[in-house]
């Protein structure tokens, strides 16, 4: 008895080295799977889900001969890839706060320029080179704009914009390029269809998984969401904010630089207004992104949700032969309510810490 009572000491002391690390994980134990999912699929996360849901339930009541069918859900992509694509492109900036506002002029540039290479006759490789290098330049361009010069994103790239359409103006006079030469293997690039969804659909899923992988999986997201979301605690965790800020407008030209040439693709010809009309809906779609599945900060899938749930409602409101305005007006109301939601989400986040600057630092600065 007394050699069992003089390892029983032992034993219990054992037993509490065995499980104090126990005791301090268990606060940092995940939760039950059931939470998870429920938190996940929680109305502020994925809202524009269920009004997506409520907006496709509600056309097939209103249009129920033509909306509820297969091929109206290949419309709806067809039709919004190009969308897509152009919302994708203001991503990046858009996470660290920067607006580019001359994407839609540069895809319109980039396309007549791509447009009027394959129609001089040059190889369409090089042409298609020409035009992502002129997305490239004018992102560079915007760069030393507003990050050299320090001058406001918003003014800046209005500003650029303003310029590149008065430069398209002085080489076209406003005057499409068409030639027959664009219906050959140019043509290919945004009207090949692979069972009635056409190519633009896959460009834009490669966009949202190159810019996922970017803002969720690697240090310089990290980054970019830190120097979006607060950039004088950024520069002091050793973030080099200034030049996170300049790669991200020359990452947007090049993006919508590739997605003018789709578009002059797509419509075979170089249109000097094409990329316009892209304006409002990609701005709508990114900031209505922003409210989905990151709370306030901009993301890829929920730039990719967003234009499913415009697209449904214009393509819903075309079969429903509504006025022309309607759409508009659509589109409009929901960037509204989109920026009121974002708004909302962010005093209600305020004070929070939504990065780990001690992570920031310990990561050697770009």
């Amino acid at each position: 008895m007394a050699a069992a009572d003089l390892k029983a000491p032992d034993m219990t002391k054992a037993t509490a080295t065995q499980t104090a690390p126990e005791a301090r994980a268990a606060p940092h134990a995940r939760p039950p799977l059931a939470t998870r999912v429920a938190r996940g699929l929680a109305f502020d996360k994925i809202g524009a889900v269920y009004v997506w849901a409520l907006i496709a339930v509600v056309f097939a009541i209103w249009v129920p001969d033509r909306f509820p069918e297969i091929a109206t859900a290949k419309q709806i992509l067809n039709a919004n890839a190009l969308t897509a694509m152009a919302a994708l492109s203001i991503v990046i900036p858009l996470a660290a706060r920067v607006f580019d506002l001359s994407f839609a002029f540069t895809m319109s540039l980039t396309g007549i320029a791509a447009a009027h290479f394959v129609a001089v006759g040059l190889p369409l490789s090089a042409a298609v080179a020409i035009g992502v290098a002129i997305g490239i330049g004018i992102g560079v361009i915007n760069a030393i704009v507003v990050v050299g010069m320090r001058i406001d994103s918003f003014i800046a790239t209005l500003a650029t914009g303003s310029l590149i359409q008065a430069l398209i103006t002085m080489a076209t006079g406003d005057t499409p390029i068409l030639d027959i030469k664009l219906a050959g293997g140019f043509s290919k690039i945004g009207q090949t269809d692979v069972s009635g969804v056409i190519l633009p659909v896959l460009f834009a899923i490669v966009f949202a998984f190159a810019i996922w992988y970017l803002l969720e999986h690697t240090a310089t997201g990290r980054r970019l969401y830190a120097t979006g979301f607060n950039p004088d605690a950024a520069k002091l965790a050793g973030v080099g904010v200034e030049r996170l800020r300049f790669l991200s407008l020359v990452a947007s030209g090049g993006l919508a630089g590739v997605t003018g040439i789709v578009l002059a693709s797509t419509i075979q010809s170089g249109s000097p207004s094409g990329g316009t009309p892209y304006l409002l809906p990609a701005f709508a779609a990114a900031f209505l992104g922003a409210t989905q599945l990151k709370h306030g900060r901009f993301n890829a899938w929920g730039t990719i949700i967003a234009v499913l749930l415009l697209g449904t409602g214009t393509t819903g409101l075309a079969l429903a032969n509504a006025p022309q305005w309607a759409a508009n007006m659509f589109v409009g109301v929901v960037l509204i309510a989109s920026l009121a939601v974002t708004g909302l989400q962010s005093r209600a986040t305020a004070g929070t810490r939504r990065f780990s600057w001690a992570r920031l630092r310990r990561t050697p600065a770009t």
